[in-house]
């Protein structure tokens, strides 16, 4: 059978980009234009139809429908709408909230965000606090479509160009953006100009993102879990918050890595026993592609700390799940020491991926609660919650 391609779509920043340039061309021609056609910096042609276009003497705007092709990306299907305007402002007080553009013959344009844009208020980003957070591809993208359009009217004055997202604030709740202190709505994105189904590189870049602004805002410890199960775990039953923690998914050794680049100096590691057995085991990424090997890795623990049970082993080794598992090893009266050999196993793995980092493990279950933390995990725990009552 042929393997399905996956199809790939355009950016927010293409979006933005081809409706600003489509808005300059409408204002400078005193045309309106049902489409409009841009290359992307990976070299495609971007020819997308224009809506709800409005054209005046003083402004011109229209949005683009975005495709995402067959990534699973928030942005799929909404709105990005940009608008051109001639600028009669004063220049230095329109930096406080634009990016500008100069030529060396010609007037500058400048771009702000509209509805729906968020807003810069932490450093480590690719845009300064204070503006928009339109990243660098696609603000180039954008200031050349409009530039070019303005070379074609024969056009020599300052425009402002303006872009908004309607759906992006309520979009924006469903991303990273609040953590990395973008408010008020969505980023504009893009390097290539092309949406490329969700990649292993994409979510590592975003769990790295997220550490090199933690370590930017000079944080030097961290609570790290893999999943929707840690994070829950860790509001309700160590009543922390997440703005603390950042979740790695499956790519452990991964974030373990990039904390030790980042310079991190303490780590609270959280996480289901299900993931964590595997960690236990050395499993650098714990996707089930990878393999499985739960209850191997469990047994060879448990071996380490009781006499041979054949009847024991063949037990574990047949147990689907890592709650059977601990439900059985809590009957033969022994889950304590045996999650106890757990995490240090687990602390021994992750330390050595972090380069030495102060790692402090909690591995918990959805039966048992924690199941098993390392000697200085609590005094870890206390300090993020002073921190958090401090900050209140």
């Amino acid at each position: 059978m042929e393997k399905y391609q996956l199809r790939s779509g355009f950016t927010t920043g293409t979006c933005a980009a081809v409706a600003a340039k489509a808005a300059a061309a409408m204002l400078l021609t005193g045309n309106p234009l049902q489409h409009m056609k841009l290359v992307t910096p990976k070299g495609t042609e971007a020819d997308l139809p224009l809506f709800r276009v409005v054209l005046n003497d003083q402004e011109a705007a229209c949005g683009v429908q975005k495709d995402a092709g067959d990534d699973p990306d928030v942005t799929h299907q909404a709105f990005v709408f940009a608008s051109v305007g001639h600028f009669y402002g004063d220049e230095k007080e329109a930096l406080k909230t634009c990016y500008r553009y100069d030529l060396e013959n010609g007037s500058p344009l400048f771009l702000t965000a509209g509805e729906g844009i968020g807003w810069v208020t932490k450093p480590g980003l690719s845009c300064p606090i204070g503006l928009p957070a339109v990243n660098p591809v696609p603000r180039a993208m954008i200031f050349q479509g409009v530039e070019e359009a303005r070379r074609e009217a024969g056009f020599e004055g300052p425009l402002i160009i303006t872009i908004s997202m309607p759906e992006g604030k309520k979009l924006a709740e469903k991303t990273f953006n609040s953590k990395l202190g973008i408010v008020g709505g969505l980023s504009i994105l893009g390097t290539t100009g092309i949406v490329n189904p969700m990649s292993e590189e994409a979510l590592t870049a975003t769990i790295r993102l997220e550490l090199h602004m933690k370590a930017v805002a000079g944080e030097r410890k961290v609570i790290l879990t893999p999943g929707n199960y840690g994070e829950a775990f860790i509001k309700e039953a160590l009543c922390l918050s997440m703005s603390e923690g950042v979740t790695c998914s499956n790519f452990i050794g991964e974030a373990f890595t990039m904390a030790r680049e980042d310079r991190f100096k303490e780590i609270l590691f959280v996480g289901h026993i299900g993931k964590l057995i595997k960690v236990a085991g050395g499993v650098y990424n714990t996707h089930s592609k990878h393999g499985d090997r739960r209850m191997e890795i469990l047994w060879d623990c448990v071996s380490s700390v009781i006499p041979d049970s054949q009847r024991l082993e063949k037990e574990i080794l047949s147990a689907n799940t890592m709650e059977e598992a601990s439900k059985i090893l809590k009957e033969y009266n022994i889950l304590e020491p045996v999650m106890k050999e757990v995490v240090h196993r687990i602390q021994a793995h992750v330390s050595r991926w972090s380069g030495g980092i102060h790692v402090e493990v909690v591995t918990f279950s959805t039966t048992y609660g924690i199941l098993g933390m390392s000697e200085g995990a609590q005094e870890m725990i206390s300090h993020f919650a002073t921190r958090e009552e401090d900050r209140e």
